[in-house]
Order: structure tokens, then C-alpha cells, then sequence
């Protein structure tokens, strides 16, 4: 088993979500790989070391940035399976063991998810996904509390049929939902039906108001799959938020051409009502996020 957890700079919270992977109660043997981008490699000699569990720290060798460093670590994996950990999300002691003995028991998934606990700074809020989910399933909703944190492939699905992590995204955005797409269309993901992440939101994403880099990642997402034409619904979901991401850019005349594509696809797409909204600067964007983030949500 390997853990890939790619890093840019935040050595306290590194540390405690490493010491969460060293604390799994999984009865095979575990090689945490942490991939240092852009920023000098931290050999992590003051972490305790466990007869089951090692450590390698090593650079980003290939394109900077998350989907870069996650590959970085797939290629230099030497376990069978392979999972992502952010650097700022915590795993339950028992997330692996409980994921290895579903996938015994389900061989057919492509890949291994569990629930989360999203900690919003003012409250947590656990989601929970449903027991499979399919390509269909992602193309109308990102289900999004199948978080990158809780995920578990096969390392010769990723060097094979799926492949690895896309470096062409721009900035990275959207590399796990991309990830997903590629991944079910050649089987489910199935869960662990019980929140074993905890994912941090109490603190600055690393997209915090880069919204020219979504716009950029979602339009060319939707232009990757051509699976969405078969769902308008979802292809509207996306066009609501490359319209909510243009306008919180201040990028009005491209809001207001996404919010029209979205709209004309499916009335009730409420991004692109939110776009609008803060393209007429009734609200600002600001203030929409902060709202559903409470509510353990994103756009």
C-alpha cells in the first residue's frame, strides 16, 4: 500500500495528517510518500517510524503543481494500491482496513472512497456519499463528498486503462473530478458508508479567489468529456460555475454568455443565478461562498 501525499508549504499540518496515515490499524505494510513542490524536500526525521510504515520524502520531477506531484508519487509507488492524502486532511485510524475488506468484498470497483467530516471553522458537518457511484453519476453531479482524501486505486489502473493524474489541467483545478470521469468508465466507485476524512476548510484553499484558473480548469473539463453531452443537466451545473467563476473575476460579459449556455440547459442551474447576482454586484461572490461552505458545500 502507498499514500501520495503531495505538499506545497505547510509543515505542521503535513506533519499531523502523516502521523494520521502512521496510525492506521491496516495490518499490511504502508509507504507514506510525500512530494515537496516547488519548496525544498523536509526529510520528516522527527516523525516516529512504525515496523509496518516508512517515509520517503521526495521533489515534484515533473509539471509543478497538484496533479505534477501526485504523479510523482503514483510513478515512484511501490505498493499495489494507491491513495491520496492532502496535506491538511486527517485519515480515522481505521479508513484502510475498512476500505481494503470492502473491496474484497466488491472487486469490480475501480476505486475506493469513504465519507467525510468537513470542518468549516464554526461547525462540522459530515457528508456522506452513496454505497457506488458511476460515470453517469459524475457526469451529473460531482458528488462531492467523494473527496480526494478518502480515495484508494489500484497503482496498475493509474499506470494503465485509467492513467495518471492530467498535467495538462490548467492549475491543476479539477484533477480529481477528471480523475473520477476517467476512472468509471471502466467501473464504480464504491464507499464506505461512515465519514473516515476529516477535511479542513477551517483555513485558506489554495484557489481561494483564483477564479480565472477555474474558469480556465472547468471549460476545458467540459471540453474534455464528450460524455456530458449525453447530460444536460450536468453540463449546465458546469457551465453555471465557469460563469459564477468569471464573474467573481469580474469577467461580466463571460458570466453572462456561461449563465445563458446554463440556463438554456436546465431553468433551476442556481449557478448561474448567483453568477448574475454578482455580476450585477447585488452580492458579492465572497459572501455566496461563505454560505454554502457553512453548510459544508461548494459551488
Amino acid at each position: 500500500m502507498s499514500v501520495v501525499v503531495a505538499t506545497c508549504g505547510r509543515p505542521e499540518l503535513l506533519r499531523r495528517a502523516v502521523q494520521s496515515i502512521l496510525r492506521q490499524d491496516y495490518q499490511g505494510p504502508v509507504e507514506i510518500i510525500v512530494v515537496f513542490d516547488r519548496i525544498n524536500v523536509d526529510p520528516l526525521a522527527d516523525l516516529p517510524m512504525h515496523l509496518l510504515r516508512s517515509v520517503r520524502t521526495i521533489r515534484n520531477g515533473r509539471t509543478p503543481g497538484l496533479a505534477g506531484g501526485r504523479n510523482t508519487g503514483i510513478v515512484a509507488a511501490r505498493g499495489e494500491y494507491v491513495a491520496f492524502c492532502d496535506d491538511d486532511d486527517v485519515w480515522h485510524r481505521s479508513k484502510l482496513q475498512r476500505q481494503m475488506r470492502l473491496w474484497a468484498a466488491h472487486p469490480n470497483a475501480v476505486a475506493l472512497a469513504t465519507g467525510i467530516t468537513i470542518h468549516t471553522g464554526t461547525d462540522s458537518v459530515d457528508r456522506v456519499p452513496p454505497a457506488i457511484v458511476r460515470m453517469a453519476d459524475f457526469l451529473e453531479s460531482r458528488v462531492t463528498a467523494i473527496h480526494p482524501s478518502s480515495l484508494l486505486y489500484r497503482r496498475a489502473d493509474l499506470m494503465g486503462d485509467i492513467g495518471l493524474v492530467d498535467e495538462d489541467l490548467p492549475a491543476s483545478y479539477g484533477e480529481d473530478y477528471d480523475l473520477l470521469l476517467r476512472a468509471t468508465r471502466h467501473g464504480p466507485v464504491m464507499s464506505v458508508l461512515e465519514p473516515l476524512v476529516a477535511v479542513h476548510w477551517d483555513r485558506t484553499s489554495f484557489f481561494s479567489g483564483r477564479w480565472e484558473n477555474i474558469a480556465a480548469g472547468l471549460t476545458y473539463l467540459l471540453a474534455k468529456f464528450p460524455e456530458f453531452d449525453a447530460s444536460p443537466r450536468g453540463t449546465a451545473r458546469i457551465e453555471g460555475q465557469i460563469s459564477f467563476a468569471h464573474a467573481a473575476a469580474g469577467n461580466t460579459k463571460e458570466a453572462g454568455i456561461w449563465a445563458r449556455r446554463a440556463l438554456s440547459r436546465d431553468a433551476r442551474q442556481l449557478r448561474a443565478y448567483a453568477a448574475l447576482l454578482v455580476g450585477f454586484r447585488v452580492v458579492s461572490a465572497a459572501a455566496i461562498l461563505s454560505a454554502v461552505q457553512r453548510r459544508g458545500r461548494g459551488l
